[in-house]
């Protein structure tokens, strides 16, 4: 089955001859119920964020549907209006729907205080929405660690040195998340905080699934939502991309490790495990438990 999108989002030329998607147009002829699924998407580079996750929900036999929102409080400046004006909407258009899923990104300010990010209060009741309205949720980096600090207290600290490259996880605790998957997993990593692992180990409701021993805990879980510290949607270039824009930004940056062959290339080694992830949370963690009736 397809991933539904709309024919001119940039996303669609890009994935078309590589994925199994399907315009909106086409996909409303066919009597199937498809999954919604919402995107909060936080990072300033949205463009490249939609291609990135939409490329791992493609790689499913489920059909699927596509709600982009963003933040109204705050409006980044690396993405055209055009673009936001034609393909997001702000959470107060859907406080009456349900949806299937939802994935929250990451954004570049782990270093402030949560209380110090400028929509903040507005993530707030967008985290109360998706923990109400919304059957699983798939948090992402620093979305990872908002989520963890609004639902359960549980802080942050910044990093010595960036967490940068890509880290092979060993799997802590079983999980139909990790089906399929072998021993050891691998993940990209780009932060510079890390959240409080002592607090998250008292806390009982929490389920860690992968660790590391130099980047620590990368996948943990509740009842409901699952919560992951490192970024198995980056592509082949991204962390390369990410060096050099902290190298000519005078940033404090070593070259991503694991992530180079040695005659300089690049290991995209991870991107199985990526689309096996995805891939289990549609089917287990939402199109398994949720109502057919929304």
């Amino acid at each position: 089955m397809p991933l539904i999108i709309p024919k001119d989002i940039p996303a669609f030329e890009s994935l078309k001859n590589n994925v199994f998607i399907m315009d909106t147009q086409r996909a409303n002829t066919q009597k199937i119920r498809p999954l919604e699924i919402v995107i909060l998407n936080l990072m300033p580079t949205k463009i490249e964020t939609e291609n990135q996750l939409l490329s791992l929900l493609a790689n499913s036999p489920l059909q699927i549907n596509i709600t982009l929102i963003a933040t109204q409080s705050y409006v980044g400046k690396n993405t055209p209006m055009e673009h936001l004006d034609k393909f997001y909407k702000g959470i107060n258009n859907f406080k009456d729907k349900k949806f299937d899923g939802a994935i929250v990104t990451g954004a570049p300010v782990e270093l402030l205080e949560f209380e110090e990010v400028k929509y903040w209060d507005e993530l707030k009741d967008i985290f109360t929405f998706l923990r109400q309205s919304v059957t699983s949720t798939m948090y992402i980096c620093w979305g990872a660690m908002g989520a963890l600090y609004y639902f359960y207290g549980i802080g942050k600290y910044a990093l010595r040195e960036k967490s940068f490259g890509v880290f092979e996880h060993e799997v802590v605790k079983q999980d139909l998340i990790l089906s399929n998957l072998n021993e050891h997993v691998l993940m990209p990593h780009a932060r510079n905080a890390h959240i409080d692992e002592e607090a998250l180990k008292r806390n009982k409701e929490l389920q860690i699934l992968l660790r590391n021993d130099e980047v620590g805990i990368s996948m943990l879980r509740d009842r409901q939502d699952v919560f992951i510290l490192g970024h198995l949607e980056y592509f082949r270039e991204t962390l390369e991309l990410e060096y050099i824009r902290d190298f000519q930004l005078n940033h404090k940056i070593k070259r991503p490790k694991n992530y180079y062959k040695n005659d300089g290339s690049i290991k995209y080694n991870w991107r199985s495990d990526a689309g096996t992830i995805f891939s289990n949370w549609l089917n287990y963690y939402v199109y398994q438990t949720t109502p057919f009736v929304l």
